[in-house]
């Protein structure tokens, strides 16, 4: 893992077309700004977690009944 620290107003580029931008650092969050063609998909960790999950169910061929009620 490389750590960096960065002020408000500085990036971090990742490759030649990742731009990471700290836009704001207050009571303790930092807002990050992140420029990327539109080609690469960009999620929250979390998010990113729970697409993999649905996939690997969608995958594997079971269907949850309970999220299929939620659908009608």
């Amino acid at each position: 893992m490389l750590i960096l620290t960065r002020k408000k107003d500085e990036s971090i580029m990742i490759g030649d077309n990742i731009e990471i931008i700290v836009t704001g650092i207050e009571e303790g969050k930092v807002k990050l700004g992140i420029k990327a063609p539109k080609n690469i998909d960009i999620h929250r960790k979390e998010i990113y977690e729970e697409i993999r999950k649905e996939n690997k169910e969608a995958a594997s061929g079971e269907v949850d009944l309970a999220s299929l009620k939620g659908l009608f």
